[in-house]
């Protein structure tokens, strides 16, 4: 299978030279998983044209410092092209900004959150178990860095995964072809802490150390990317 990357944005400046775009940290993920697929990366943050979902196998749009609410020549055409693949029944995946996206596109309402930064490894709690999640506990620990939220989810969504800080962590569309989720399983610890530590002055230092104890705990990103890639596959 040959999964199209659909990258909304940039690792940031001071960070670039060591972690390297967010696309690669999608194949790296994938690999770690075993999941054999093929990858081409589209930059669409940079202008570059979408494909006709009807073309392809799957896609993946990734993170992003853009805002859904932003002026951006780029979000028109993704929204687009967003509504074409889930019409289409094209294989879709969200992830963070993605997950935000794929929302507003489809009728949901998105906005940066009252609650502030979320940074660190936050605790979902696992709402619904389609066959792809069916995963072996009650909850997953992930990655996040966000400040915007899915605050109402479009209709045909259902929750997958919720916390008290994000209810709307994890979405499965009616179609079942589109699922996203606000958290990140493709960033390694390494990266966590350093975009963590990236924030002081913008985050309060105390939530920028809380979410530093935080990767204390162990992380359940490879069995949220192995269900990612059971998803794509079935």
């Amino acid at each position: 299978m040959k999964l199209t990357l659909i990258q909304t944005g940039d690792v940031p400046e001071p960070l670039a030279d060591r972690f390297g775009p967010y696309a690669e940290m999608f194949v790296k993920m994938f690999e770690r998983d075993g999941a054999g697929l093929s990858y081409e990366t589209i930059r669409a943050h940079e202008g570059e044209p979408l494909p006709d979902p009807s073309r392809l196998q799957a896609a993946l749009i990734t993170g992003s410092a853009a805002g859904v609410y932003d002026r951006l020549d780029w979000l028109d055409p993704l929204r687009d092209f967003i509504r074409k693949a889930h019409g289409m029944r094209t294989k879709l995946v969200g992830i963070c900004f993605g997950h935000q996206v794929i929302a507003d596109a489809l009728g949901g309402e998105v906005r940066k959150s009252e609650k502030g930064w979320g940074l660190g490894r936050h605790t979902y709690q696992i709402c619904k178990r389609p066959g792809f999640f069916d995963l072996p506990r009650a909850s997953v620990s992930v990655a996040c860095s966000h400040q915007d939220q899915v605050i109402t989810a479009p209709q045909d969504a259902k929750v997958l995964l919720a916390s008290e800080f994000t209810p709307n962590a994890g979405l499965l569309y009616a179609n079942g072809t589109t699922l996203s989720l606000q958290p990140h399983p493709e960033f390694d610890d390494t990266y966590t802490l350093a975009l963590a530590e990236l924030r002081r002055g913008q985050a309060d230092d105390e939530l920028v150390d809380k979410a530093v104890q935080s990767l204390q705990k162990p992380s359940d990103s490879p069995l949220v990317a192995r269900a990612i890639s059971r998803f794509l596959r079935q």
